[in-house]
């Protein structure tokens, strides 16, 4: 199954290099993502390019990379991170949307430590220009500078980012608040929390990016815990083990977490199947199954519920990628995925493009002709490859 699901990786890989990489206005040792296929000439240009788009672009090239580290990789990688640069026409900080902003520290961030391919140095300033913007009174941040709009998409990213980066106690306190304030009765997270002059109004829209990060923060934050642990849990009893240790509350809610998504933004096929748009919800729910292949590989095997949580998790990593590869076309031999992994890609052709709304990307008249889109498909196919070296579709 390794194999299989590796070369449908590649494909969509050498899919987004031949449709959409190209560089910045010409100039050599750049790349970027162009934001649509077929492209008119203002994609080609980059008027528009989706500051949080390259990091997802980014991210994908990052998991290419972890799969072959192949020199064409590296210095795409490197081409890329100087292309938004380039693009960003000035530092990294300089994006009002602190939801981007912690999208691209988390894909820079897993440069740190790759061979061949260094994170820029500026990274651990954006970082700090992040975690500046949480608010003094709740503690999160907003969805952007000056807004009173607080929200998992800035938070959610940003708390796996202090968890991966050391600020332990950041991540706990963002994530607590999280799960006091923005979990529906289906165990679903909420989008956010809005304040006005009558006081918190909860934004109950779900987005299934949201159930992704908040995962993926969680599970974060259970591995540095269980780190600091001098507890044995392997040796310990469940009963025993649930009392022991401060990271157990953390894995008991990423099992609801699980449970909670296979219930609600899957089918009973175990697809992901939560419906989006184009534009930025395109990237939803791969996003999703990116933290759920974590969840599958990096969960602690250590009791029965946890293996089963691990097994769930696989499953709807890979039964997602079976039915979208199942469900994509081919041009030239490369696929074109769906933007719903269930339902027949449609050809991108005389599309009306992607407009914007109140900083949100809505998608084009055909989804599948945004970058988006197809970013989703490609990191979905490599959660797959992942999941894939420990877990077979018949074995979960």
């Amino acid at each position: 199954m390794l194999e299989i699901w590796a070369h449908r990786a590649d494909l969509a890989e050498a899919a987004i290099n031949d449709r959409h990489a190209s560089k910045v206005w010409g100039i050599p040792g750049t790349n970027l993502g162009v934001v649509a296929w077929p492209s008119a000439s203002r994609d080609e240009l980059f008027l528009h390019w989706h500051y949080w788009w390259q990091a997802h672009y980014l991210d994908c090239q990052i998991d290419a990379f972890n799969r072959g580290a192949t020199n064409v990789r590296a210095k795409r990688l490197t081409r890329t991170v100087r292309g938004i640069r380039l693009r960003n026409l000035g530092p990294l900080t300089r994006n009002r949307y602190y939801d981007d902003r912690a999208w691209m520290a988390l894909a820079l961030g897993r440069m740190r430590g790759l061979p061949r391919v260094h994170p820029p140095s500026t990274l651990d300033a954006l970082e700090m220009d992040i975690i500046a913007g949480v608010d003094p009174n709740l503690g999160v941040l907003p969805w952007k500078t000056g807004a009173s709009f607080f929200n998992v998409p800035a938070n959610g990213p940003m708390a796996i980012m202090c968890a991966r980066s050391g600020r332990l106690d950041l991540a706990v306190s963002v994530t607590d608040w999280i799960s006091r304030n923005l979990i529906n009765d289906d165990g679903i997270v909420m989008d956010g929390v809005r304040m006005s002059m009558h006081g918190p109004e909860v934004v109950t829209d779900i987005h299934p990016y949201n159930q992704g990060t908040f995962m993926g923060a969680e599970l974060e934050i259970a591995l540095a815990l269980r780190g600091q642990s001098a507890t044995p849990v392997e040796n310990l009893e469940y009963a025993e083990a649930d009392s022991a240790d401060a990271y157990i509350p953390h894995i008991m809610l990423i099992r609801d977490l699980v449970q909670s998504t296979a219930t609600h933004l899957a089918s009973t096929h175990y697809v992901l199947n939560w419906p989006t748009t184009g534009g930025d919800g395109g990237l939803f729910n791969g996003i999703l199954a990116r933290y759920l292949a974590d969840i599958a590989l990096r969960l602690p095997a250590d009791s029965h519920l946890n293996r089963a949580t691990k097994r769930l998790a696989a499953r709807m990593v890979l039964n997602s990628a079976e039915s979208e590869w199942r469900h994509r076309l081919e041009v030239d031999g490369l696929p074109v995925f769906s933007n719903h992994w269930d339902t027949d890609a449609q050809l991108p052709r005389n599309a009306v493009p992607a407009t914007s709304e109140r900083g949100t990307i809505l998608g084009s008249t055909v989804p599948e002709r945004d970058l988006s889109v197809q970013l989703s498909g490609w990191m979905l196919m490599e959660a797959a490859a992942r999941v894939s070296e420990k877990y077979s579709a018949t074995r979960v």
